[in-house]
């Protein structure tokens, strides 16, 4: 049984040293320009001197070009994906077929991890862009435990899924802050991402609150509750699942380095001392996060053991 991957989303590349000893194996990065919903913003530079700090500690590096691009941003990807070859990034997030057209173009040979968010969702999709050079797929969150074991149980790519983080429950490329707010007629500039941690959503029919934020891409709406699934993961585990993610979007460094520590330490002591030595160290596991979990964001497993009604 292979031991799958511990995939994290760091802040700069001060967090990128702390998560290596924390015990990440891999890890996404970029800039918003590029890719969606990133933990911290990597220029180009950034992208180089964490590469090179990565592969010395012998874990890999993802770089994020998973946004929407128009006509307008296509020259910039192209070269983008070319900086990203001389560097020699382990792997491309993509889920515009643009990205696909230019890798193709200009011969680069990065691998492809397919990541289009919440239609990734069957094992056809998955082996249909694997044709297509994707080595692996992102699967969307919404799936539940049967249908991410199905789905590996039918391609031979790689799968990744996430297991902790928040989740992207709305996007739109429009700049719905500010149009709010010049509605209202007032004058205000929208927060870039790493100031705009406590701006919310309210429901107050459901009391729930929902992250917000506003950049390049447009507008990004997240789940009210954190997922985490640190003590239910024998079935992934046993599934052969290549990667298992948690996306530090919007949670505080020391808070992601710990998190990183604790599956670090489910999924060695599951594969190094045997199931029963995770089931009783599991609970264990869970109440630690619980003890560090940020007030405004509760736990819950999210959709990993919802019904699916067709």
């Amino acid at each position: 049984m292979k031991k799958p991957e511990l995939l994290v989303t760091p802040q700069s590349t001060k967090h990128v040293k702390a998560l290596i000893e924390a015990g990440a194996d891999a890890f996404v990065i970029g800039e918003q320009q590029f890719g969606l919903r990133l933990a911290g913003e990597f220029t180009v530079a950034q992208v180089e001197e964490a590469t090179n700090l990565i592969h010395a500690a012998g874990k890999k590096v993802y770089v994020a070009v998973n946004a929407l691009f128009h006509n307008d941003r296509i020259e910039a990807l192209e070269a983008y994906v070319q900086e990203m070859q001389r560097i020699g990034v382990d792997a491309l997030l993509f889920g515009d077929p643009a990205v696909v057209m230019a890798v193709r173009e200009f011969g680069i040979t990065i691998p492809l991890h397919w990541s289009a968010e919440t239609i990734a969702t069957n094992w056809f999709q998955v082996n249909y862009w694997g044709e297509r050079g994707a080595k692996r797929a992102v699967l969307a969150r919404e799936l539940s435990l049967d249908e991410v074991i199905e789905i590996k149980e039918n391609t031979e790519h790689e799968i990744e899924v996430q297991v902790h983080g928040m989740t992207c429950m709305f996007q739109s490329k429009r700049k719905l802050l500010g149009n709010y707010f010049l509605y209202r007629d007032e004058v205000m500039e929208i927060e870039q991402r790493k100031d705009s941690k406590n701006m919310f959503l309210h429901d107050k029919e459901r009391k729930n609150k929902y992250p917000i934020y506003e950049d390049i891409n447009g507008t990004h709406i997240f789940s009210p509750n954190d997922m985490c699934i640190i003590d239910e993961l024998t079935e992934l585990f046993e599934a052969g699942i290549d990667s298992l993610k948690f996306d530090g979007v919007l949670q505080s460094f020391d808070y992601v380095v710990s998190v990183t520590n604790l599956y670090r330490q489910a999924i060695d002591t599951y594969f190094e001392q045997g199931e029963d030595a995770y089931e009783d160290l599991k609970d264990e596991l869970l109440a630690k996060i619980e003890e560090i979990q940020p007030e405004l964001r509760p736990l819950d497993t999210g959709f990993i053991y919802k019904e699916t009604v067709y």
